[in-house]
Order: C-alpha cells, then sequence, then structure tokens
C-alpha cells in the first residue's frame, strides 16, 4: 500500500508544475465553470495514457524520430497559439453573469488532449519518467502488479485535475469583471508563449 501511495504521490507532482494545461484550466475553470476545467484536465490524462502506452509497448523510437519531433512541435504550437488567441479575443466579451456553460464540454476535452498530445516535452517526461519507473518495477512486479501501480498515476493526475478545476472555478464567486478579463488576458498570453517557445523549437529542428 505503501508503494501503492507513493505513486499516487508521483502522479500528483507529475501534474503539478504550471504548464499550458493548467494555465487552460485556470482560464476555462474561471470563464465556464468546473466542469470544463476539469473537461480540459481529463482531454490531458487521455494523452498522457496514450503516451504511457507507448512507453510499455516500446514503440518510442518511432516518436524519437526528427520528423515527428518536428512535427509535433509543430503541431503543439499551434494548438497552443490558437487557444491563447481564443482566450484573448474572448476575454472582451466576458461577463460574470451570462458567459458560464456556454462552450461545449467536447471543446474543452479535445482543447486538453491535443494540448497535451502535441507537447514533445510529455513525450520526453513520459519517456524519463515512466521509462525509469517501468524497468525498476518490472524487475520487481509481475505485469499485473505493474499495471496496478501505473494506475496510481493516473489516480494522482486525476486528484490534481479535480483539485485544479475545484479551486480555479470556485475564483469565479470572488472575482469582479475587469479582474476576470485581467486573469483571462494573462492566461492567453501564457498559452501564446508556450506556442512561440513550441515554434522557436520546431524552426531549430528544420534548420538542423
Amino acid at each position: 500500500m505503501n508503494v501503492f501511495l507513493s505513486y499516487i504521490l508521483l502522479g500528483l507532482s507529475l501534474a503539478a508544475p504550471i504548464g499550458p494545461i493548467n494555465a487552460a484550466q485556470i482560464d476555462r475553470g474561471i470563464k465556464n465553470g468546473f466542469m470544463h476545467a476539469w473537461f480540459i484536465g481529463v482531454g490531458a490524462i487521455l494523452a498522457d495514457g496514450l503516451y504511457m502506452l507507448i512507453v510499455y509497448i516500446g514503440v518510442i523510437q518511432f516518436l524519437e524520430m526528427d520528423f515527428m519531433k518536428t512535427f509535433l512541435w509543430s503541431f503543439g504550437s499551434f494548438v497552443l497559439l490558437y487557444t491563447g488567441v481564443e482566450s484573448l479575443i474572448s476575454a472582451g466579451k466576458l461577463n460574470l453573469q451570462d458567459h458560464r456553460n456556454k462552450e461545449p464540454l467536447y471543446k474543452s476535452f479535445f482543447s486538453g488532449f491535443f494540448m497535451s498530445v502535441s507537447n514533445p516535452l510529455t513525450i520526453l517526461f513520459w519517456l524519463g519518467i515512466y521509462g525509469s519507473i517501468l524497468a525498476k518495477t518490472a524487475a520487481s512486479y509481475e505485469t499485473t502488479e505493474l499495471l496496478f501501480y501505473s494506475s496510481a498515476i493516473f489516480i494522482g493526475l486525476l486528484l490534481w485535475d479535480i483539485m485544479m478545476a475545484g479551486i480555479s472555478s470556485s475564483f469565479r464567486k470572488y472575482l469582479t469583471s475587469g479582474l476576470l478579463v485581467s486573469i483571462s488576458f494573462l492566461s492567453g498570453f501564457s498559452l501564446i508563449g508556450f506556442g512561440i517557445y513550441f515554434g522557436v523549437q520546431a524552426v531549430k529542428l528544420l534548420l538542423q
């Protein structure tokens, strides 16, 4: 049980660093409430699960090809820039009374999924973290136990997702319209900043 709890804590610590997903969750939770922020995280967790599976079945070499890295950096840049610009455009139209729940939940889900699945840092993250865990755990435990402990990482990710959704949606109760717009602008610029960084990495790979 101690090992299981340690993997839950690992999942929490993997999700905690501030990045585009957390920025998008804050933005969506403030604008549209808990469920929209939660679905951003659920989409990201599904992408994490996809990469965990890829590491598990050992086809990570395909994603390490320069062509795939360039494609992912470029696609990730597009997704982040689009989401960031959309956030800036909608920021000026925000209304504390009218805006909640106007966006369909599936849009939040796919935003989180595409932001995470197109992030090469996610691949490197899971290759480094989960790959090393896989090697260590496989040496000590059977396949069923390996899957059991891998599920603990997902529980940690899901707990962080729920916590972020709860915090961001509860912020709305204490915000004025002006502060809501300011936070939305800040979130949008943050996503654009990540998008520019991804674009620079794609150009660097193309010029190599």
